[in-house]
């Protein structure tokens, strides 16, 4: 039947002797699913806990005194925009100098720019608007005389009124620009507006002031400085030339060639010796010449100025031309002709006197070598009495120079700090700032607080996390077991089934009903304890409870009739011999019974009697005896247990209640297994986890536990899990 396979569902899933399919249980079901549960089954706590913040947040927002926000927009750039190209002293921050803007975030909520504000819009001394704001004037700084507070308490005020406007401010930077927006709230919309634009003004007059106070405190730092600085230049100075007067040090001052290139301040000596080092190289160069010349004439016999000479070579031209007469006369007379003798003596004339012409030349260029000579060896002199001279100046100039360069030390850093003192006298008085207002604030149109959908939107979501609490914190203080899946995690017990709860029909009518949904319900118990032994369902079993009418005696009698269904002859046998019920299902009264064998007779079957209807046995629980516990404590009941088992296929007892009382102990300790039933939303665990332990102590085989009473809708089961199949007819119809 489709029925019985929905009720098979429901069965055990721990590793138990029961080997029905598997459910989900706490463990396995994903976290969300089990949190929906939760949520399903404390509904109406979530709704109620939503329902209380909407109503309270509705109730707040009604009672809020509306607020105005006013928003001035500033720009902060990194560097001020350069009028000249001189520098403050302040630093400049870079591109990358992210704690610039930090700083400068800092410095718009510091308290010295709320109390200029609070100064500028003359709310020191104004009770309206301390008023306004709710500030306690219980102080004597706010104690009114004729109207107006005491002039003794001005700092007080204007420190309470910084506060109270540093409280009501905002600057919220926009995120990768140089924009910053100043709010301000206020229940007024025009004092909102002028607060934002007296901030956005006194910010920008303060980092001003703080750029000029810091250029006026260089110049005064650098004009003490430029006097110290001035009286150690005089000084060194003074040091130089008094020591340079003493040594006889005569330096030349620098001068400026031609092509602007300034020479360093230089010694007479070094001068002087530079000069005529100069002119000993000229004179030996000089002297090199002239010997050359000289050595020439010597070699040769006529020298290159000889060969030069003008008279010298008119003289030679002379002679060649009367050499060449006389030849001609050779060859027609002899050397003794009057002509030819006349030639011969001039050619003889010319002769003597080249020759003087050439020895004149060769004079002077002896005379010439000789002049170079000497004049070399003077040079060289001089130029090594220079050097002597020069390297005792360079001992004396030792202590020279260390004076001369702390004389250019200073000047280099009295010139310096004259510059940069020029410098910050035209940097000061430009007066550029980096800030500048972008938006200033307009007076607000319509308040910004408070925002009824953004409050009812919070309230909810405080409301859910609120609800969700309640039901978690309620999910732990419950003990109740609430659906099929808690009888193992919280009992550790195997779930043969779920049995609901039956409206409107005693059990009995409602196990006539083959279609019913308890039958249903038994069923799908009866599959799963077919799987609790290797022989199948246990011959013979116990059916308690904790307390009385959790269902154990409907669950007793509904496990027979099933097994009765299924062609077993069963027995049912009443075991609550204090407040029997069985006898009360056959029509007949309890006036014999199990306590009648366990007393000592031994005829059953005059003990038993016959429920035709369901089609089974039963035995009421007799006469109730004054002790029923030292009944059970013999062996009378493993006999009478033995005994019907040789006639019938299973004995079914319906113990009594587990608490308070030894027989369901004895009972269970007797049987082959036992089955617990437990009552959904009707016991708390801790007690059914005792009762355990008592059955456990015994020795007991508890093969599983069976939730009667189960409502699915009430525990909100996560199964889907509904009853009423109907098996295709309609139940108002059956009804009807």
């Amino acid at each position: 039947m489709k029925m019985l396979s929905s009720q098979t569902l429901g069965g055990n899933v721990s590793a138990s002797p029961v080997a029905g399919p598997a459910t989900l249980t706490d463990e396995t079901m994903p976290l969300l699913r089990q949190y929906l549960r939760i949520a399903m089954r404390r509904r109406y706590a979530i709704i109620a806990a939503v329902v209380g913040c909407v109503l309270l947040g509705l109730i707040i927002t009604l009672l809020m005194t509306p607020k105005y926000t006013a928003t001035s927009t500033i720009e902060i750039s990194r560097e001020s925009d350069k009028v000249t190209n001189f520098q403050g002293v302040e630093r400049e921050a870079s591109v990358a100098d992210q704690e610039f803007y930090q700083t400068q975030y800092g410095l718009l909520q510091s308290r010295s720019l709320s109390e200029r504000v609070a100064a500028q819009l003359r709310l020191i001394d104004d009770p309206e608007f301390f008023e306004l704001f709710g500030v306690s004037q219980d102080k004597p700084a706010f104690q009114q005389t004729n109207g107006r507070y005491p002039a003794s308490g001005r700092a007080a005020r204007q420190r309470v009124a910084g506060e109270v406007l540093l409280k009501n401010l905002s600057i919220d930077p926009t995120r990768l620009s140089r924009l910053v927006d100043i709010r301000f709230t206020s229940p007024d919309a025009d004092f909102s507006a002028r607060v934002a634009n007296a901030w956005a003004e006194n910010f920008i007059k303060t980092n001003l002031e703080r750029k000029i106070q810091a250029t006026s405190y260089g110049r005064d730092l650098l004009q003490r400085q430029l006097a110290e600085y001035k009286n150690r230049l005089d000084q060194s100075q003074r040091q130089l030339v008094a020591y340079a007067s003493a040594q006889q040090i005569i330096n030349l001052p620098s001068q400026t060639s031609g092509d602007n290139r300034a020479t360093s301040e230089r010694s007479i000596v070094a001068d002087d010796l530079a000069a005529l080092n100069a002119a000993l190289s000229q004179a030996t160069a000089d002297r090199i010449q002239a010997e050359a010349r000289y050595q020439q004439v010597g070699r040769s016999g006529a020298s290159t100025e000889a060969l030069r000479n003008v008279a010298i070579n008119n003289l030679r031209q002379r002679r060649a031309e009367l050499a060449a007469e006389y030849q001609q006369l050779m060859t027609r007379f002899e050397p003794g002709y009057p002509a030819a003798q006349a030639i011969q003596s001039q050619i003889n004339q010319l002769d003597r006197s080249i020759a003087r012409e050439e020895g004149r030349v060769t004079n002077s260029l002896q005379a010439d070598y000789r002049e170079a000579v000497e004049r070399e060896r003077a040079l060289q002199a001089k130029v090594n009495q220079l050097k002597s001279s020069f390297l005792d100046l360079r001992r004396r100039s030792i202590q020279y120079n260390i004076y001369q360069q702390e004389v250019d030390t200073n000047r280099a850093l009295y010139d310096g700090l004259l510059q940069r003192f020029k410098e910050i006298g035209v940097a000061g008085g430009v007066g550029v700032n980096n800030v500048a207002v972008v938006d200033p604030a307009d007076v607000p149109q319509r308040p910004s607080s408070p925002r009824l959908l953004i409050n009812l939107a919070a309230s909810i979501l405080a409301g859910l996390v609120l609800g969700a609490a309640i039901a978690l914190a309620l999910e732990q203080i419950d003990e109740a077991i609430a659906d099929p899946a808690e009888v193992e995690r919280r009992l550790g017990l195997p779930l043969l089934g779920s049995v609901p709860k039956v409206e409107g029909a005693t059990p009995k009518e409602a196990l006539l009903d083959r279609k019913s949904e308890l039958v249903d319900a038994y069923l799908a118990v009866q599959t799963n304890l077919a799987f609790t032994t290797q022989h199948g369902v246990p011959r013979s079993f116990a059916v308690t409870s904790t307390r009385p009418a959790e269902g154990k005696s409907t669950t007793a009698l509904a496990l027979a009739t099933t097994l009765a269904r299924a062609h077993r002859r069963v027995i049912l046998v009443d075991g609550d011999m204090r407040s029997p019920s069985v006898h009360h299902l056959g029509g007949v009264d309890h006036d014999r019974g199990l306590s009648n064998f366990l007393s000592g007779q031994d005829d059953i079957s005059s003990l038993t009697f016959e429920m035709r209807e369901l089609g089974l046995t039963a035995m009421s629980a007799g006469p109730i005896p004054p002790n029923a516990a030292e009944l059970l404590t013999g062996n009378r009941l493993s006999l009478l247990i033995e005994r019907l088992l040789e006639t019938y296929d299973h004995v079914v007892i319906d113990s009594p209640p587990v608490m308070g009382l030894a027989d369901a102990p004895l009972i269970a300790s007797r049987v082959e297994g036992v089955i617990y039933a437990v009552e959904s939303h009707g016991i708390r665990a801790t007690l059914v986890k005792t009762a355990l332990g008592r059955l456990a102590s015994a020795n007991a085989r508890i093969v599983g536990g069976v939730l009667t009473k189960f409502e699915p809708r009430k525990a909100n089961y996560g199964y889907g899990y509904e009853y009423g199949y109907g098996y295709g007819r309609d139940r108002r119809a059956d009804a009807a």
